[in-house]
């Protein structure tokens, strides 16, 4: 099994709303073979708790534009490691150094890496 084309929809929709807030170094993976409950991780980076925030915030509203709402939402206290859980899709932002303490690229190395097919000015 693979991850669905409306998961990837909302990996790259929530990676161009993140990166418009300034977020960096979009990530996805398929991780439908490895998990049962979701199909693609995104992972963006953002370099303060301010920057955190706003970036959650802009994916929400840019998800809610196409009637995506999050299921669950997590972290959003501290604004160092934000877990939004769109069922099919979930986001990871983090703060820099999260990103680096916790290295999620390389815990789901084995899991094939998604193209988000970004433009090349913001990738």
């Amino acid at each position: 099994m693979t991850a669905t084309d409306h998961a990837i929809d909302i990996a790259r929709l929530a990676a161009l709303a993140a990166l418009d807030k300034k977020a960096l170094d979009p990530v996805a993976f398929d991780v439908s073979e490895r998990l049962a409950i979701t199909d693609v991780f995104l992972i963006v980076t953002a370099g303060n708790e301010r920057q955190v925030g706003a970036v959650v915030g802009g994916i929400e509203e840019a998800l809610l534009q196409h009637d995506l709402r999050t299921v669950r939402r997590e972290g959003d206290r501290e604004n160092r490691w934000v877990l939004m859980d769109y069922l099919d899709t979930v986001i990871h932002v983090q703060h820099t150094e999260e990103r680096a303490l916790y290295a999620l690229e390389r815990l789901w190395k084995d899991c094939p890496p998604i193209d988000l097919e970004l433009p090349d000015e913001v990738a």
